[in-house]
């Protein structure tokens, strides 16, 4: 054997003893903990209800305004209503008839766009109860999931 072949054989026992020890290296210290998928699945529990319940606080607070805007249109309704009952009753002892029919129609009009109005807040009414409802139901879930997250973290 002559000096060029031990010199490659040292240098290729050499590179394949440190490939060896990179390997071994790179096992133990890039090798992280498995995280427990329970926790993994309660973290994600508790993002899906907390988003949930930004969702219900926006549609409550919508739903309140609703509730609000429709009890001013019904008021305002109810008071053109009895200032059009007012002035039919008016014209009629004034004798001023076509101003009378013209004021019943107005009047007919007034109390269809006031039974509009009691709809809508009782449908904004049940909204709100239901939105209510929701919250409540993932704060609960949301205490639940923090719960049994806390539980996987701390097994007894």
């Amino acid at each position: 054997m002559n000096g060029v072949n031990l010199l490659k054989r040292g240098i290729t026992v050499f590179a394949f003893s440190g490939f060896l020890a990179v390997g071994a290296w790179a096992q133990e210290t890039t090798t992280p903990p498995t995280p427990n998928p329970d926790v993994m699945q309660d973290n994600k529990d508790i993002q899906q209800d907390k988003q949930d319940i930004h969702k219900d606080t926006k549609d409550i607070r919508q739903d309140r305004r609703d509730v609000r805007t429709d009890q001013r249109d019904i008021n305002s309704d109810k008071s053109d209503l009895a200032k059009d009952r007012q002035q039919y009753n008016q014209d009629l002892k004034s004798g001023k008839l076509d101003q009378a029919e013209a004021v019943k129609a107005d009047m007919k009009s007034d109390r269809q766009d006031l039974q509009g109005d009691k709809k809508d807040l009782v449908s904004d009414k049940k909204d709100l109860h239901h939105d209510v409802k929701d919250r409540r139901k993932d704060r609960r879930d949301l205490h639940h999931d923090r719960v049994d997250r806390y539980r996987d973290n701390h097994p007894k």
